[in-house]
């Protein structure tokens, strides 16, 4: 999950201890949140400053209704912060490993809520550690 750090941060997250992940207009992000469930987690990415993997959060409520989508058509969830990681995992890094290189974050650059694999989340993971 994407966000920009001057908008919400990951320092945001851990302040607020829960957020809604609302805003999102995108029919590929929307159906990758639509399959999130309760317990599942992600990783918090600063976007546009940073353009680094700086967070671990775990989907508290699924199944929601974006509160700012007057026609209540665009999905969400609620996120809570498990953990920074060890690491920032930079976009540069994640572009120079050939085992990430098909991953939406870098094909769909644009895209605010990607999907993983867990292999790539395992790999993302291995390089948060060092």
């Amino acid at each position: 999950m994407k966000s920009e750090p001057f908008k919400y941060s990951w320092d945001d997250l851990g302040r607020d201890g829960e957020t809604i992940w609302d805003g999102v207009r995108n029919h590929r992000a929307a159906n990758n949140m639509k399959a999130m469930e309760v317990g599942d987690q992600v990783f918090f990415y600063h976007s546009n400053k940073g353009l680094e993997i700086v967070g671990i959060a775990s989907v508290s409520e699924a199944g929601l209704i974006d509160p700012t989508d007057p026609e209540g058509k665009w999905p969400t969830v609620k996120i809570k912060p498990v953990a920074a990681v060890d690491n920032p995992v930079t976009l540069k890094a994640i572009k120079a490993n050939p085992d990430l290189e098909g991953i939406e974050l870098v094909r769909l650059s644009r895209l605010s809520v990607a999907k993983l694999t867990p292999e790539e989340w395992d790999k993302i993971i291995a390089m948060s550690k060092g």
